[in-house]
């Protein structure tokens, strides 16, 4: 079992190696500056807006919600895994010293997994495609957390396992609080619907043009990204 266990973190070093040695000013830039929370906020703030604007009486438990997941996501990979398993980021590996290239000398702390950058993305991914279900956004966010997951890698601060392993720490967190949030609701539209002798207390979906609104908006984050990340990388 041990010796199985250390093939496949040779496997993984090796595939990090690959995936991580191929670069170019460009996508130093563009990495660097596509993994920034900065970045985003734009994103973020569209994604409460659309909440607000079509879900008024749901804002503070949907937007509850997704606190609520990306909290557990983060402890989870960051508060019990990180320490738990005490696995070294490529960037502090001793064996790797000098195949590891490092964007602006940023190396992150000194255990990778699980990637927190994965778990929150994929947590947030799944969690607002849970609630918007539009499929364009479904693809759409799913990829831009697939590439922020990857810009780890690209930056020599994660493993590939690292990236896998935040996945799916985000995609479990994401569904259990949407599983809780989810009962919950049931149990507060029962006892309305009793309360109000029968009328119905459901609130309609999102619109599509409201949803497409966020996926504008993250698809002209990375235009500006493609743009201008080579110049906004050295500063941030």
């Amino acid at each position: 079992m041990e010796n199985f266990l250390e093939q496949i973190l040779r496997w993984d070093r090796d595939f990090f190696l690959l995936l991580s040695g191929c670069h170019s000013s460009f996508f130093d830039g563009f990495m660097w500056l596509f993994s920034s929370m900065i970045v985003w906020i734009p994103m973020y703030a569209c994604v409460l807006y659309v909440i607000l604007r079509d879900k008024r009486k749901e804002f503070l438990f949907i937007t509850l919600g997704l606190i609520l997941t990306i909290v557990l996501s983060d402890q989870l990979s960051s508060g019990l895994i990180k320490p738990m398993v005490e696995r070294l980021r490529p960037s502090h590996e001793p064996m790797l010293t000098g195949l590891v290239r490092l964007i602006n000398g940023y190396a992150g702390g000194q255990f990778g997994f699980v990637s927190s950058h994965a778990a929150n993305s994929f947590a947030f991914a799944l969690c607002t495609a849970l609630a918007f279900r539009y499929r364009p956004y479904t693809f759409v966010i799913f990829l831009w957390a697939a590439l922020n997951s990857y810009s780890r890698i690209y930056l020599g601060v994660h493993y590939p396992l690292d990236v896998i392993g935040g996945a799916a720490v985000g995609i479990v967190s994401a569904l259990f609080v949407y599983m809780v949030m989810s009962y919950i609701k049931k149990l507060y539209t029962g006892f309305n619907y009793k309360r109000l002798g029968g009328l119905n207390t459901t609130v309609s979906g999102f619109e599509h043009r409201s949803v497409q609104w966020i996926i504008y908006f993250l698809l002209l984050t990375v235009g500006f990204i493609c743009l201008f990340g080579y110049e906004i990388s050295k500063f941030i």
